[in-house]
């Protein structure tokens, strides 16, 4: 049996006077489906204790419930045989499961006034449509904040540790700038691969138990897809993924549909063109997701063959009802679409295949010939840093917005670390 310390839905029996709800374990467990676990247990076989959970609102509305808050707590036993990481990673440090208000009409799946609903940024597929306006208005608020400094000090006692398996500008840089300009602190490596305890054969799962003992929030970049994952598993802190591999990078794609709606002023009913290399850039892949939660969306896939849009992609766009296309000639493309979405021809992704990448290079490149086809209230984006994807004399043009592009990157990284760290209600 479970005891729930709450008010009690009507359509549910009631305990006495102290307004406990007892409920068989047939009815918690409906309960427990309905919720998105958090976090791993440390021990996978046999886990005496407690779980924490957001809830998953579009499962949880499905319960038809007027309730407005539910907090389960039980002793757990995890099943024989419990034991990789995909299975127990829903199993929870923490001492509650706390599900927020019900009303459908009111409550998005946001937390209103309380805190973030994920412990981790893993992957773009975690963000609706709520989640993704309420952090755009939080990023607003922090735009506000980097205008006036010095730093606000809403995460003053609080320290980030960057950990940075691949090389990095802009992500790194950003993160620590907005973790600085919050009033927090920051513990930084970069090249971890190489000149940390990873080159002496440590465990990603060791690296991540050490340093969540040195800080508040991970924030990592690995050359492993699934890296993130399985850094969210081990940590009892957040951790955000700032890439992992040919992967995602759910902030990248964060702050990618920021600029484009605050560039073209709506993402409902947009065409988006997607070009290079498809196959490896995670950017592109999160960005994907992302759009697919927008009504009447199109993208177009422009790259060199060897590096077309891989079939998950595809797949999902299609499972949710997105129009795509995929297409060789950029010149039509780009005279279509309200964004261009130029990405780089990753060699690093390449191995040793060199005359692959030297196939895929240089295929396609924004140059005046495709301003010139472009709609005038279209974009250039491009994730960053360029070679010679977009030739240096596009700069100059308004419609280049990658350089907006990147600024919008602080502003977005500064409100996820308010979001995960103190919520929404902190005072600006």
């Amino acid at each position: 049996m479970l005891l729930l310390p709450s008010a009690t839905p009507p359509s549910l029996p009631a305990a006495a006077a102290d307004h406990q709800l007892v409920l068989p374990m047939a009815t918690a467990s409906s309960l427990f489906s309905a919720c998105t676990l958090g976090r791993a247990m440390p021990s996978p076989k046999a886990v005496k204790g407690s779980i924490d959970s957001m809830c998953s609102y579009p499962n949880l509305f499905s319960i038809q419930s007027s309730l407005k808050s539910i907090s389960l707590s039980a002793d757990i036993t995890l099943p024989r045989g419990l034991s990789n990481d995909e299975e127990i990673r829903k199993f929870s440090r923490r001492e509650r499961i706390q599900c927020g208000a019900l009303d459908v009409e009111t409550m998005p799946s946001f937390l209103k006034g309380n805190k973030f609903q994920f412990d981790d940024v893993i992957e773009a597929q975690q963000f609706d449509r709520d989640t993704l306006s309420a952090i755009f208005e939080v990023a607003r608020e922090m735009e506000k904040i980097e205008k006036k400094s010095p730093s606000s000090q809403i995460l003053k006692g609080y320290l980030m540790a960057t950990l940075f398996y691949e090389p990095s500008t802009r992500t790194r840089l950003s993160f620590e700038s907005a973790m600085k300009r919050l009033g927090g602190e920051v513990l930084t490596t970069e090249n971890a691969r190489e000149f940390s305890s990873a080159a002496k054969g440590e465990t990603l799962e060791d690296t991540i138990r050490t340093v969540e003992g040195y800080s508040d929030i991970i924030v990592m970049r690995h050359f492993e897809s699934g890296a993130a994952r399985r850094a969210a598993v081990t940590a009892s802190i957040p951790v955000i993924n700032a890439g992992d591999g040919p992967g995602q990078h759910p902030t990248q794609a964060l702050l990618d549909v920021y600029t484009i709606e605050r560039e073209i002023g709506k993402l409902d009913g947009i065409k988006v063109g997607l070009v290079g290399d498809l196959a490896n850039g995670r950017t592109v892949r999160s960005l994907a997701y992302l759009l697919s939660k927008y009504q009447n969306v199109k993208l177009y896939f422009v790259s060199p063959e060897v590096v077309k849009m891989k079939d998950d992609i595809k797949d999902y766009l299609t499972s949710k009802g997105v129009e795509w296309e995929e297409s060789a000639d950029l010149m039509e493309v780009a005279s279509k679409c309200d964004v261009v979405y130029q990405t780089r021809i990753q060699k690093e992704r390449f191995g040793g295949k060199t005359e692959l990448y030297e196939e895929a290079r240089g295929k396609y490149i924004v140059d005046h010939d495709v301003l010139g086809a472009m709609q005038k209230h279209a974009v250039i984006m491009h994730p960053l840093p360029r070679l010679d994807e977009i030739t240096v004399d596009v700069d100059a043009d308004p419609r280049a917005a990658y350089f907006r592009q990147a600024k919008n990157g602080l502003y977005i990284r500064m409100a996820v670390l308010k979001l995960l760290l103190v919520g929404l209600t902190a005072a600006m």
